[in-house]
């Protein structure tokens, strides 16, 4: 019969037993694991969740989002320019723009831009805020940087401003802006994208990232392969433009009717910038039709964006290229007053 004692030792487990113990140390060991794992990717979330809760908050009305420069604040207290955003492009991507032209805008006046709301873009908003802002900072003098779409927007905001608050806008610049859906080269996703949003679908983020990635790749001979990587993560991070800001910018585009607004801005001065191997806007038709409609307002049409990457409206990513055409257009026609256009306040 076995004894519970052996040569004064004990009897070791079984091994039935041993593999329980086995089974019990690992669970502990993993329960453990993840439990740090679980609880550190819900914190992760958490924050993520309140982050982009705050930033959605945030953006929930249209904002003038100023880009502080001393000289300019200085030199030029009564002018600004203000950037019209293009398609899809975010608040800070607007204001990264700004930054990388800098070094030209504020040589005729201090740097702002629209943050247009997630709510979705809406033109008597934007004029609100852009009429507050000049309010506000006691502007006599606005200058328009139309980027892409923005260009469409910047022209209505502009007749608007003169006919309902009397302020003309001293100069709109239209880079590689269309004059209507019919510049735009692959059209296919109007069809889609407006046609849903017209009937009240909105695209959840998830299945915008993938369409966001196929639209970059489309274009792919237009960008490197940093830059369609880079552009596609922007769209899925809580700071990109709400998908219902972006349906409502395809929707705007896809009605835009330049002709609206011919003899509706004054004395305004207008230029348009652009690029002839352009894989989005039809170079040559929007120029056309934005100089013939504006024939009185458009001062020049022929300077061209060679060489900058991405060829469609990339001051941000090619900023060598544009500031000496920004330079050439305000020297030609809006020279400082202290002696000629190649003079400077500085």
């Amino acid at each position: 019969m076995p004894t519970e004692m052996e040569g004064n030792h004990p009897r070791g487990p079984g091994p039935a037993e041993a593999r329980a113990l086995r089974h019990a140390v690992e669970l502990k060991r993993f329960s453990r694991r993840t439990f740090l794992i679980g609880a550190g990717s819900a914190s992760l979330l958490a924050a993520d969740m309140l982050f982009t809760r705050r930033v959605q908050n945030e953006r929930r009305v249209d904002r003038i989002l100023e880009v502080q420069d001393d000289v300019a604040e200085r030199y030029f207290p009564h002018a600004s320019w203000i950037l019209f955003p293009g398609y899809k492009t975010s608040w800070e991507e607007a204001q990264w723009i700004l930054n990388a032209l800098r070094g030209s805008l504020n040589k005729r006046g201090q740097l702002a831009a629209v943050g247009y709301s997630n709510e979705g873009l809406d033109i008597d908003e934007v004029v609100i805020a852009v009429i507050e802002h000049v309010r506000a900072h006691q502007l006599t003098t606005l200058y328009f940087y139309g980027h892409s779409f923005g260009g469409m927007v910047a022209t209505q905001v502009a007749a608007r401003l003169r006919e309902l608050h009397g302020f003309e806008v001293a100069f709109i610049l239209l880079d590689s802006s269309p004059a209507s859906r019919h510049d735009v080269l692959d059209q296919s996703w109007f069809e889609g994208v407006v046609l849903l949003y017209e009937s009240g679908f909105r695209f959840p983020t998830v299945l915008r990232g993938g369409y966001e990635l196929g639209e970059r790749m489309l274009h792919k001979n237009e960008r490197s392969w940093g830059q369609i990587v880079d552009q596609s993560l922007e769209q899925l991070s809580p700071i990109a433009p709400s998908s219902v800001l972006i349906q409502s910018e395809s929707a705007y585009i896809y009605h835009f009717d330049v002709s609206r607004f011919a003899g509706k801005l004054g004395s305004t001065k207008m230029a348009f910038i652009g690029n002839p191997r352009d894989q989005t806007v039809d170079y040559e038709t929007a120029r056309d039709v934005w100089s013939l409609t504006f024939k009185a307002n458009m001062v020049s049409d022929d300077l061209q964006t060679d060489g900058a990457r991405p060829e469609h409206a990339s001051p941000g990513w090619s900023p060598f290229v544009y500031r000496p055409i920004i330079e050439k257009l305000q020297d030609d026609f809006f020279p400082l007053p202290i002696g000629g256009g190649k003079k400077t306040a500085f």
